[in-house]
């Protein structure tokens, strides 16, 4: 089995309007988008260094990062990652599915294992004042991700963090505890760094935040957690080989990406990613960015939703069974878990339960998934599913980069920009007028009559 091995014939029940012809019929389409990504002469092209990043790492680039990890892991036994977006999802994706889901029971001690949080992906008063306080009887470092340093919500942390780790270590200590991973040259975070003599990272140019998590940006707070970056990289550069070379049928980036625009084509505007292992919950929320932000442009992209499962069997699953008919499902499923846990039989067997006697928790869940699968499309939901043999750092680096060259593929069918985001500037223009910031005073008396 493949590190991801993608299936689309559940795509093909009545009530989808896709049938195995339409995706023949996008192969040619579905390859001249692959090729114009490596070619680079598509939309965006200026933003394409992700496509051969993982088999461009070279090991004195892991090392270094390796070995900046190090010190902060000497350093602190909890690491603030300070980051919004692309600059955070990724690692958080990464580090939960591949932590125990209850390591936050176990005290942090630097060297040992060092806890990895996050701060500067929101504005909440209360969630900063509880990290300070949690923090505050702990020895504490930095990892601060920002391009220009002035984004508003991981600016606002950094101030905070910063002069909370200068007040107890002063400028010395302060500058082994505090890396940046920012421009190579310009902007102000760079500009501090050099200024203070933090150990610094560069964000590529060409490439945008929510295709980073192979570079320093989600990789240095993946080595701090413990994480096997090597792996990680292994694994994405096994599948952006198999994504360059392999054909269509056998090429899981392009036959998700085709799948995903046959459906659209056919009506099909909201995507739900699901998956069965709750630790998979951030890798929706990774992947949310990658593709709403990708997508999402001149009127046109699919919806990105995502639920896990069985839980959110509770809670929309009557929905997705017979709401309206305009979402697929995107499942991923895991062929082996990583532990084995028996149901064992009960004299009393009030709970009915016995039936389960003997089995593993996990076949009951693959039978669950199996059956949701048949009830879902049975209800008119056409399915993807996206086949993992178990979770591990290798996996896990095959699935980012299947994902993010199938978002590529998709974006370029769509006929947009995938690496752009023009949306995303109106609200802090907004949230600049209103806060009174030097140069937006027009638009704030503007905006506030409107309120």
């Amino acid at each position: 089995m493949k590190s991801v091995n993608v299936r689309i014939d559940k795509i093909f029940a009545p009530a989808s309007a896709v049938t195995a012809a339409d995706i023949d019929a996008l192969r040619p389409e579905i390859e001249q988008a692959n090729e114009l990504l490596h070619s680079g002469k598509g939309k965006g092209n200026d933003f394409l260094g992700w496509v051969n990043l993982p088999s461009s790492i070279t090991e004195a680039q892991l090392s270094e990062i390796q070995a900046a990890a190090e010190v902060l892991r000497g350093e602190a036994d909890i690491i603030i990652a300070i980051g919004i977006g692309g600059s955070y999802l990724g690692a958080k994706a990464v580090l939960e599915a591949l932590s125990g889901s209850f390591d936050s029971l176990t005290a942090p001690k630097k060297g040992v294992n060092p806890r990895v949080v996050f701060a500067g992906q929101n504005i909440s008063e209360d969630y900063t004042w509880e990290l300070m306080e949690a923090v505050k009887n702990y020895d504490i470092a930095t990892i601060v991700i920002s391009k220009s340093g002035t984004t508003t919500e991981p600016a606002i942390a950094f101030r905070i963090i910063r002069d909370q780790i200068e007040k107890r270590y002063g400028k010395e200590g302060a500058a082994r505890r505090i890396v940046a991973v920012t421009d190579e040259s310009k902007g102000a975070l760079r500009k501090l760094a050099d200024t203070e003599g933090y150990k610094t990272f560069v964000i590529p140019d060409n490439v945008g935040g929510r295709y980073s998590v192979l570079t320093p940006v989600g990789l240095l707070p993946l080595a701090v957690a413990g994480v096997d970056i090597r792996a990680l990289v292994a694994g994405a550069a096994e599948m952006e080989k198999l994504t360059a070379d392999a054909p269509f049928g056998e090429n899981p980036a392009m036959l998700y990406a085709a799948a995903r625009t046959a459906l659209y084509r056919a009506g099909k505007k909201v995507e739900i990613l699901a998956s069965y292992e709750p630790k998979l919950q951030n890798i929706g929320e990774w992947w949310k960015q990658l593709y709403g932000e990708s997508e999402g442009k001149e009127g046109k992209g699919i919806f990105p939703a995502s639920v896990t499962l069985t839980a959110d069997l509770h809670s929309m699953g009557q929905y997705i069974q017979e709401g309206e008919r305009t979402l697929f499902e995107t499942v991923i499923r895991i062929a082996e878990p990583a532990h084995t846990f028996k149901i064992e039989a009960d004299k009393e067997n009030l709970d009915g339960l016995n039936f389960l006697a003997g089995k593993h928790i996990g076949e009951v869940n693959k039978m669950a998934i199996l059956g949701t699968m048949l009830a879902h499309v049975d209800g008119g939901v056409p399915n993807i599913a996206v086949e993992l043999p178990k979770i591990d750092a290798h996996t896990i680096g095959a699935l980012l980069y299947m994902f993010e060259k199938a978002c590529g593929i998709s974006g370029y069918a769509l006929g947009v920009n995938p690496f752009d985001q023009p949306g995303v500037e109106a609200y802090k223009k907004n949230m600049f007028a209103l806060l009174g910031k030097p140069g937006y005073e027009k638009e704030g008396e503007a905006l506030r009559a409107r309120l």
